[in-house]
C-alpha cells in the first residue's frame, strides 16, 4: 500500500529534531563535566566515561540502523529510538551516581546511534533527485548547529539551573520528535522487511559490536592512556582488529547481512566514504586545536574562544543552502574540490599562527573554515549518495554516518597525540639553546632577577624563579611551533584527497537528474 502523500518540509522537519537532538548530546555533557564529576564524587578519568559510554554505544548501533529498520520497519524504528533515545535522557539527570550515569547514557547513545543514517535516508527519498542537494544542506544544517550550540546550551543551562538540565531539555524536544514522526513519516512501498523465519546473524552483530565498541574506546582513551605503553589499550586495538577483520569476511559470505558491504563494489561510494572519513579527520582535528590554542596559549576565556568560533557557524549555516541549490546546475565533484581547497587554505592559514596574533586573525581562520565547510559537506554528501538505489539508501546512509564519526574521532585521537609528540620535539631543540654560554640568555635572566628582587625583596635568591619563567616561556613556544605543525599535517591531507575526486562518477546535474537514482 503506497504511504499518503506529506509535504515534504513537515518530513524534513519531523526527521531533523531528532537529527539535532542527538547531534547536541554528543556535546552538550562536555562543559558540565566537571558539575558532574562534583555531584557524583567521581574521579577525573572516571567521569569521562560519561561522554565515552555515549559514544561507544552510539558508534555500534548506527551500522546496524538499517538492519533494524529492516526489522521493525523504519518508522516503528525511528519512533522506538526517539523513546530510548528520550526516557534515557531523563533517567541521565535523574542518576545519583557514576555507574548509574553511564548505564543511561549507554542506554541514551543506543537510542540515538539510528537517529542520523535513518534522518538522513528519508531526506535523500523524500526530495526528488534533483534537490537532494538541498536535501544535504538541510541535514548539514543540523551537523553543523548541533556543535556549536551544544556547548552554549549545556553551559547556560548547567550554570542557571543544574547539569540535570541538560538532560531534561530533551524529554519535551522528544515529545514533539514523537508527534511528528508519529504524524508525517511512513515507510516507502520499497522498504525492505525481514521475512518471517529469517535467520538472524548474531555472530555478525557480535563481531560489530566488539570491534567499533573497542575500537570507539581506543580513540576516545588513547592519548590518555599515552597508546600502547597501556595494556589496556593494546588489548582493545587487538579486539578492535581482530573483530572488524572477522566481521568484514564473515558478512561477505552472509545473504543478509547486518551491513551490506557489497555496496563497495561502487567506486563513486568507496571514494566518497573516504573522502568523508579522511575529511572530518582533518576538520574535526582543527575544530579541537584551536580553542585549544587560544585558552592555553593566549589565554581566552571560553567564551571568548566561543566568540572566535560561533560566526563560521553562522557562515556555514547561511552557505549550506546555497551550495545545495549550486548542485542542481554544477559538477559537484568541482564544489567538492573547491571546498577541500578552501578548507586546506584555512587551516594553512592556521598554520602561521603565532603568539602575538589578535582576535580578528584567530576568527579569520574559522570563517575560511564556515566557508569551506558547505561546498565540502554538501558535495560530497550529494556525489556519494548520487547512484545509491532506494532499497540501500538506509544500508548506505548508516556506512557513510559511521565513517564521519569514525573520521571525527579518528581525527581528534591523532592531533592531540601529533601535538603532545611535536610540543616534546620543539622542546627538546629549544632547550639545547639555553646554555650558560648564550649572553643573551644571561642578560634575560639578570633582567627577571632584578624585576623580581624590585618586586619581592632582596632577602632572598631570585636565580630559581627566574630561569622559571624563562622555561615556561620555552614551553608555551615549543607548543605554538607543535600546533603550527598539526594544522600543516591537515593542510596536506585536505590537498592529497582532491586527488580522490575524480575516481568518482560524475553525479547527474538538471534535466539527467530525474533519472539519476532509482
Amino acid at each position: 500500500m503506497n504511504p499518503p502523500h506529506v509535504n515534504k518540509w513537515l518530513i524534513t522537519v519531523s526527521v531533523m529534531i531528532p537529527t539535532l537532538i542527538e547531534i547536541l548530546d554528543t556535546s552538550v555533557a562536555n562543559v558540565a563535566l566537571t558539575h558532574i564529576q562534583g555531584s557524583l564524587s567521581a574521579g577525573q578519568e572516571e567521569v569521562t566515561w560519561v561522554l565515552t559510554s555515549y559514544l561507544v554505544a552510539n558508534a555500534v548501533v548506527i551500522p546496524m540502523s538499517a538492519w533494524f529498520a529492516k526489522l521493525f520497519g523504519r518508522k516503528r524504528y525511528l519512533m522506538g529510538s526517539v523513546i530510548l533515545f528520550t526516557l534515557s535522557s531523563v533517567l541521565c539527570g535523574l542518576s545519583v551516581t557514576l555507574p548509574e550515569i553511564i548505564v543511561f547514557r549507554i542506554i541514551q547513545g543506543i537510542g540515538g546511534g539510528g537517529l542520523q543514517p535513518m534522518s538522513q535516508a528519508i531526506l535523500l527519498e523524500t526530495y526528488p533527485p534533483r534537490e537532494r542537494g538541498m536535501a544535504m544542506a538541510i541535514f548539514g544544517m543540523g551537523i553543523v548547529l548541533g556543535p556549536v550550540l551544544g556547548p552554549l546550551l549545556g553551559g547556560y543551562l548547567t550554570d542557571a539551573f543544574s547539569w540535570h538540565w541538560i538532560f531534561y531539555i530533551n524529554l519535551p524536544i522528544g515529545i514533539l520528535a514523537l508527534f511528528m514522526i508519529y504524524s508525517f513519516v511512513f515507510d516507502p512501498p520499497y522498504q525492505e522487511r525481514m521475512a518471517e523465519g529469517e535467520k538472524v546473524d548474531y555472530i555478525g552483530l557480535a563481531l560489530l559490536c566488539l570491534g567499533l565498541g573497542s575500537l570507539q574506546i581506543v580513540l576516545d582513551k588513547g592519548q590518555l592512556d599515552d597508546w600502547f605503553s597501556s595494556d589496556f589499550i593494546l588489548v582493545l586495538s587487538l579486539i578492535a582488529a581482530v573483530s572488524l577483520a572477522l566481521f568484514i569476511f564473515w558478512e561477505l559470505q552472509q545473504e543478509r547481512p547486518v551491513v551490506d558491504l557489497r555496496i563497495f563494489k561502487s567506486s563513486s561510494f568507496a571514494t566518497g566514504n573516504a573522502v568523508m572519513f579522511f575529511g572530518f579527520f582533518a576538520f574535526f582535528g582543527s575544530i579541537v586545536l584551536l580553542p585549544l590554542y587560544l585558552q592555553n596559549l593566549l589565554g581566552y576565556t571560553a567564551f571568548q574562544a566561543g566568540l572566535v568560533l560561533g560566526p563560521a557557524g553562522a557562515i556555514t549555516f547561511l552557505i549550506l543552502p546555497i551550495v545545495g541549490k549550486a548542485t542542481e546546475r554544477i559538477d559537484a565533484r568541482l564544489l567538492l574540490a573547491v571546498g577541500l581547497m578552501i578548507n586546506a587554505y584555512a587551516v594553512y592559514y592556521m598554520s602561521g599562527f603565532t603568539l602575538n596574533i589578535d582576535f580578528a586573525t584567530a576568527s579569520m581562520g574559522r570563517v575560511m573554515q564556515g566557508i569551506g565547510m558547505p561546498f565540502f559537506f554538501v558535495s560530497l554528501s550529494y556525489s556519494t549518495m548520487a547512484y545509491v538505489t532506494r532499497q540501500q539508501m538506509n544500508n548506505a546512509s548508516a556506512i557513510f554516518n559511521l565513517l564521519r564519526n569514525l573520521g571525527g574521532s579518528s581525527g581528534v585521537a591523532f592531533v592531540t597525540t601529533l601535538l603532545a609528540r611535536r610540543a616534546q620535539f620543539h622542546q627538546y631543540r629549544l632547550v639545547e639553546h639555553l646554555t650558560p654560554f648564550d649572553p643573551n640568555l644571561t642578560i634575560r635572566l639578570q633582567h627577571l632577577k632584578t624585576a623580581l628582587d624590585i618586586k619581592l625583596g632582596t632577602l632572598a635568591d631570585h636565580s630559581q624563579e627566574a630561569g622559571g619563567i624563562i622555561y615556561q616561556f620555552l614551553v608555551r613556544e615549543a607548543t605554538s611551533l607543535a600546533f603550527n605543525d598539526t594544522f600543516f599535517v591537515q593542510t596536506i591531507l585536505f590537498l592529497c584527497l582532491i586527488a580522490l575526486l575524480w575516481i568518482m562518477r560524475k553525479p547527474p546535474i538538471g534535466k539527467h537528474m530525474e533519472t539519476g537514482a532509482h
